[in-house]
């Protein structure tokens, strides 16, 4: 069942990217001191063949709309259900909320820090995720939607992370777009027929930002080795797992967009999840064990749990309130036996970088 909210108006749609929840995106802000203090050097030629490619800024005239976009956007909106348009404006406002989210953290590092490697990386970052988010916003202002950017950096709240945690969360983010990107892409190469709104075409490039943005993270982290080791191995078993159980439970809220797309939703996930667990083998050395019947019965159980907790919610009132902070409790409850389960290890490959060859 659906459990995307009513987006009605440019007030609803800001309201909505701007709430806080455990299942929406989120701003961050880190300490910039320790930020200015990370050192690359390790890996200089891997790192300033990098900066070349953002340098070199291949995606520079892609996000452009055509004529026949708008032309599909008129044509195609008229035949979709109410759960469907609401499901997929959902859908753009997330994405559009996470794509801003980089951009402001990234143009605030590189407006407080002095190291010239970070500076230039969080500028050129910073510019392909304002791209990003301006061609979303430009979507939904085909419905009346679009969200006042300036106001969004304004007034929604922003939660601190220690720079290696924004390490650990931003690559893992980074690389799961691509993931989701590419894979609904591929989907929509083999089914046009499935491709209902024309943003899908532009899919395969604009991931390969999001490829990008991770192998920096990479690049940063392997040439910081204590951040891989260690108890730090602990932060990234959280993150990944924080990562993977969000999606799985927002992605099964929108099942109308799934179908429409011709996608099972679960399959659809586990095939998200497989990418980025490949991917992650460049920096993290443990990975978590996906096709473990526990773990996917625990992802089945937070699904459930969220779905009371929306429910209790809607309800309202003392005995609401008392439903909320039972399921809540269960929930972590949940989370910590899902973190116990084994995990794969592996050794760190000599060479970081990758290519988006999905």
């Amino acid at each position: 069942m659906t459990t995307a909210e009513i987006v009605e108006s440019p007030t609803d749609a800001i309201e909505k990217a701007r709430a806080s929840s455990l299942l929406s995106p989120r701003f961050y802000t880190t300490d910039f001191a320790a930020m200015d203090r990370i050192d690359v050097s390790p890996l200089r030629t891997e790192w300033d063949a990098m900066l070349a490619e953002y340098e070199g800024d291949n995606n520079h005239d892609h996000f452009q709309r055509t004529e026949q976009f708008a032309a599909e956007v008129a044509q195609l909106t008229p035949t979709w259900s109410p759960e469907l348009r609401q499901e997929f404006l959902d859908f753009l406002i997330s994405s559009l909320t996470s794509e801003f989210s980089g951009c402001v953290l990234y143009n605030e590092i590189q407006k407080s820090v002095t190291n010239p490697d970070i500076k230039q990386l969080m500028r050129f970052m910073a510019r392909d995720e304002s791209r990003h988010a301006g061609f979303i916003n430009q979507s939904l202002r085909d419905y009346g939607l679009g969200v006042d950017l300036g106001n969004l950096k304004r007034t929604k709240a922003y939660t601190y992370f220690k720079p290696k945690y924004i390490f650990y969360a931003t690559y893992l983010s980074e690389k799961i777009g691509y993931a989701r990107y590419i894979t609904i892409y591929r989907q929509l190469e083999r089914h046009p027929d499935k491709r209902f709104h024309p943003i899908f075409r532009w899919f395969e490039r604009w991931c390969n930002d999001e490829f990008r943005h991770g192998e920096s993270f990479a690049l940063i982290m392997r040439a910081n080795p204590n951040l891989l080791r260690g108890g730090n191995v602990l932060w990234i078993r959280f993150f990944l797992l924080a990562v993977y159980a969000t999606m799985y439970v927002r992605d099964h809220t929108r099942p109308q967009l799934n179908a429409a797309m011709g996608f099972d939703v679960t399959d659809y996930d586990y095939e998200v999840f497989r990418i980025t667990s490949e991917i992650s083998k460049q920096v993290f050395p443990v990975s978590l064990d996906l096709d473990n019947p526990v773990f996917r019965a625990g992802l089945n159980r937070l699904l459930d749990l969220q779905t009371r907790m929306g429910a209790a919610k809607a309800r309202g009132g003392l005995i609401g309130k008392m439903r909320q902070a039972g399921l809540a409790l269960a929930g972590a409850a949940t989370f910590a036996r899902l973190y116990l389960l084994p995990v794969h290890r592996h050794d760190l490959p000599a060479q970081v970088r990758m290519a988006p060859v999905w």
